[in-house]
């Protein structure tokens, strides 16, 4: 008589541990920084004016870092099922073995099978120490081609896409703004080396109390560019025109930092209307700035105090009931 095979499930379940490379985790990150990177670059200008670009590749590095010394330190192992009828699949429908050879006794047989069944599986482990090794050389890799398209998209657009020619003729322009604030001829640089603000300091502009030079952050040079000269806004120009009238109240002698974002502000609305911006619009932009002071995370001394206002002690027009 044929012997009562039934058919079932049969789970696969693992048996032996597996290795924690963290390859899922480090895809995720890797997606992750890839999918940042395109907005940084491609999406609104204020995130590039709140992140630097720098700060998501370091972030990349340390968790390739971590993904690589989790992985190297851990045990090695292997990911491979078993994929024998588990457990209760035998208690539910059966299993019995097929003889091997005609004429064989379905006795021996059965307990052939048992001895089988009941000796240890253990799979030889695979060697997995070029496993970490491997996601670190990739992961590396990635942040480079990513960083290699970050310097080359941005080293095209912005301002640092502009011939010298055309970035001069702006400076002029920005210098001229700043030397009617500051009632004296002034210079306005665009520091596109980073080394004073921008990309390594990461602030937008600075300048010696009293003095003729002051260097802005080449994103606010741009946004002040393409309102000037293309006669384009974006969410930060309010911003771009804030700094540019700050740092020429500097010039002109101003140190108080909350006293001379006031004043910035208020000078902001002629520096807007000059570039192209309507009265009307130059002042939304301004009181924006102003509203948005108290929670933009800067530090204490660039609050603008209670005087701030219509009437107040640093109010440069009292006859108008305009402010800023």
């Amino acid at each position: 008589m044929e012997p009562d095979v039934r058919v079932g499930f049969r789970g696969y379940g693992p048996r032996v541990r597996d290795s924690p490379s963290g390859s899922g985790a480090s895809n995720l990150a890797r997606l992750g920084l890839a999918a940042f990177v395109l907005v940084w670059l491609f999406g609104p200008s204020s995130l590039r004016a709140v992140v630097p670009i720098w700060v998501p590749f370091l972030v990349a590095l340390g968790l390739e870092l971590q993904f690589f010394l989790t992985a190297w330190r851990a045990e090695p192992g292997t990911t491979m099922p078993d994929r024998r009828p588990q457990e209760i699949d035998r208690e539910l429908y059966g299993y019995p073995p097929e003889p091997d050879e005609p004429g064989e006794d379905d006795d021996d047989a059965h307990d052939d099978y048992d001895d089988e069944e009941d000796e240890e599986w253990e799979p030889a482990p695979e060697p997995r120490r070029s496993l970490p090794l491997r996601n670190l050389v990739l992961g590396v890799g990635v942040i480079a081609a990513l960083a290699a398209l970050a310097w080359i998209v941005d080293s095209r657009s912005g301002w640092g896409g502009l011939d010298d020619r055309t970035q001069a003729v702006a400076e002029e322009r920005f210098s001229a703004e700043a030397s009617r604030i500051a009632e004296r001829e002034v210079e306005i640089r665009c520091d596109e080396s980073g080394e004073r603000v921008g990309f390594v300091q990461h602030t937008d502009g600075v300048a010696e109390v009293g003095g003729r030079l002051a260097y802005l952050a080449p994103d606010r040079c741009h946004e002040l560019y393409r309102l000037a000269f293309d006669g384009e806004t974006t969410g930060t120009t309010g911003r771009a025109i804030a700094v540019l009238a700050h740092e020429a109240w500097h010039l002109r002698g101003v140190r108080d930092e909350g006293e001379t974002q006031c004043y910035a502000l208020q000078s902001g609305v002629d520096v807007g209307q000059r570039l192209g911006l309507s009265e009307d619009e130059a002042r939304r932009l301004m009181r924006r700035e102003l509203s948005a002071n108290a929670g933009r995370g800067t530090s204490f001394e660039y609050f603008v105090g209670p005087e701030c206002r219509d009437g107040g002690e640093l109010d440069l027009d009292t006859g108008a009931s305009d402010f800023p």
